[in-house]
């Protein structure tokens, strides 16, 4: 993405595709550090290895993806237009971006759809990372001038759960953020 696309989004839009922008960078970092072994080398401690965390953040961005063009769809059909100001969070929100945010208070188990599975080569699931962190910062994109307080998202992880589509981009922000967190917490554990 260039400085110039980022500087025409509003300004919580224009955070989270940086936001985005620095997973990628950091997972990239971190990745330079491993080979095909340690990407697959669970902690003594018990969790998941680098390769399970970022496999896990894939599964994330396919579910969260087609949630996001649906609601976008629904905010161009609507003529749903921006307005001035903020986007607000709401208390779901607030709550599930103070959660998430590392270092985590809380260690929370995921749904089983969204579990790991174990032995995915580092090479093809750092691919598939890209692809989808580009697919991510295009719907960023693709959002900008809609009223993204107005459309919801329902959380694929809990159906009782749904959000404003801003707090859907900001936790999925928060969300790579805290798992690769973790990712960085497992590399040192073998070292």
């Amino acid at each position: 993405m260039t400085v110039t696309a980022a500087a025409a989004l509003p300004a919580q839009l224009a955070a989270v595709s940086q936001e985005l922008v620095e997973a990628r960078e950091r997972l990239a970092a971190l990745c330079r550090t491993l080979d095909e072994r340690g990407w697959l080398r669970r902690p003594a401690s018990g969790g998941w290895s680098v390769g399970q965390i970022v496999t896990h953040l894939n599964t994330t961005s396919e579910h969260y993806i087609p949630l996001i063009d649906d609601a976008i769809r629904k905010g161009r059909a609507l003529g749903l237009r921006a307005r001035a100001g903020r986007f607000r969070r709401g208390l779901v929100g607030w709550a599930l971006l103070r959660m998430l945010e590392p270092p985590y208070r809380i260690k929370t188990s995921t749904s089983p759809s969204f579990e790991p599975a174990a032995g995915a080569a580092m090479a093809d699931t750092l691919e598939q990372f890209d692809y989808l962190q580009q697919e991510l910062l295009a719907r960023v994109d693709m959002a900008a001038g809609l009223d993204l307080e107005k459309l919801a998202v329902t959380s694929p992880f809990s159906t009782r759960i749904s959000y404003n589509l801003y707090v859907a981009f900001a936790v999925l922000a928060a969300h790579q953020r805290r798992h690769l967190w973790q990712a960085e917490r497992t590399r040192q554990q073998r070292d």
